[in-house]
């Protein structure tokens, strides 16, 4: 996902995570995140976009890491955050077992080549030659094995280590504005405990930062004070702004932020992170599946469908040429504001079963520039034709 002018402040390579349920042969594997991949630039707004259960939250809360990645890498600020070692476990389970079938092919041909000997000497020299294919499988298989468990412990270790200076730097709001808040604690409280986690003990520097950050989001200082329940949704997302802005973030994931809201109040906390993102030169991942909401605040769109990215581009790209059949359900489920309009729109019905993913398997490949789609290549060659 080449874009050469800069380095993305997040990338995510083939992310997987998946949940497990149950044990032997009654154990269940959700794949909650199967296989993506994608860039977000500096002062980028990316919109991820799908139904409800097709893996968004599970991203945004795996690159914030309260999910541990099953497979896959996270990158921000080029520096490794969270890795998965299920592609590397594979590897070394591949290596064992293909040195087994080579081992036993050898053997084979070892004893057919024998029964054609017709000397002694030939019959020591198919026996060394043997013996050095022997070591030479062996040698191959403890090297990538070495290799794989050496990846293995460096992708544990980051996922392990805590830098929590980088993490400070990346902040998360969350969907749900009443069940995010600790109704024990007040308002202050609340806001203040990601300072003293990053380690200020200043009384007054924390006050003062949480008077601050009041102010820039729109609350009184008096609202320090007071405790959750006292304040209305759109009130108790803007806590949850605060809590986020306070520790003066670069990159923040707004997990549906406006789902839980009425409209009128949806468009006054939109229109604060539209702001706040000028003002503080924020990136943000914004996550929800109200794509007017997502056509107005994004720069950059990804959909996703049952955990897999189906397309991602720019904004105006994806309503102007909407490729996959799954994006184009979306787009025509949006209302329109003009009535007219909204009369003669029709709603297009998304069936998996249009794809035949039987022996051509699909992968993102990027029809044009800045436009992938997931696509195997005989869907690839019909969106092509479409482009012209």
């Amino acid at each position: 996902m080449a874009k050469t002018e800069q380095e993305p402040i997040l990338s995510v390579n083939n992310l997987k995570t998946y949940f497990t349920s149950g044990i032997g042969r009654n154990k269940l594997v959700i794949k909650a995140v199967d296989d993506i991949s994608f860039n977000i630039y500096e002062g980028e707004v990316f919109g991820l976009v799908g139904e409800s259960g097709c893996g968004k939250t599970t991203t945004g809360r795996t690159i914030i890491r309260l999910h541990e990645p099953t497979d896959g890498e996270i990158y921000f600020k080029g520096t490794r955050i969270a890795a998965g070692v299920q592609s590397l476990k594979r590897t070394i389970r591949r290596a064992r077992i293909d040195t087994f079938k080579d081992k036993r092919q050898l053997r084979k041909d070892r004893k057919q080549e024998l029964s054609n000997a017709q000397s002694t000497r030939e019959k020591d020299r198919i026996k060394k030659e043997y013996e050095e294919k022997l070591q030479a499988l062996d040698e191959e298989k403890e090297k990538t094995i070495a290799e794989a468990k050496k990846e293995i412990q460096a992708r544990k270790d980051d996922q392990n280590r805590k830098n929590e200076d980088l993490m400070r730097r990346m902040q998360m709001i969350f969907q749900d504005p009443i069940a995010s808040l600790n109704p024990r604690m007040t308002v202050k409280e609340i806001i203040a405990e990601g300072l003293r986690i990053a380690g200020e003990k200043d009384e007054k520097v924390i006050k003062k930062k949480v008077h601050d950050v009041l102010d820039t989001v729109g609350l009184q200082t008096e609202h320090a004070e007071r405790y959750p329940h006292e304040f209305s949704g759109g009130q108790r997302q803007r806590i949850g702004v605060a809590r986020a802005l306070v520790v003066s973030p670069e990159f923040i994931i707004a997990d549906e932020p406006v789902s839980a809201l009425d409209v009128s109040i949806q468009a006054q906390v939109i229109n604060l992170l539209d702001d706040l993102r000028h003002e503080l030169g924020l990136t943000l991942m914004f996550i929800a599946h109200d794509l007017s909401v997502i056509k107005y605040f994004s720069d950059k769109i990804g959909v996703m469908y049952f955990g897999t990215m189906v397309e991602l581009a720019p904004k105006r790209e994806l309503f102007k040429n909407p490729l996959h059949p799954y994006t184009r359900s979306l787009l025509s489920a949006v209302p329109s504001p003009d009535p007219i309009t909204e009369r003669k729109r029709k709603r297009i019905a998304y069936d998996p079963t249009v794809h035949d993913y039987e022996d051509d398997k699909p992968t993102l490949h990027e029809i044009k520039e800045g436009h992938f789609v997931h696509a195997n290549q005989a869907e690839l060659e019909e969106y092509k034709r479409r482009l012209k």
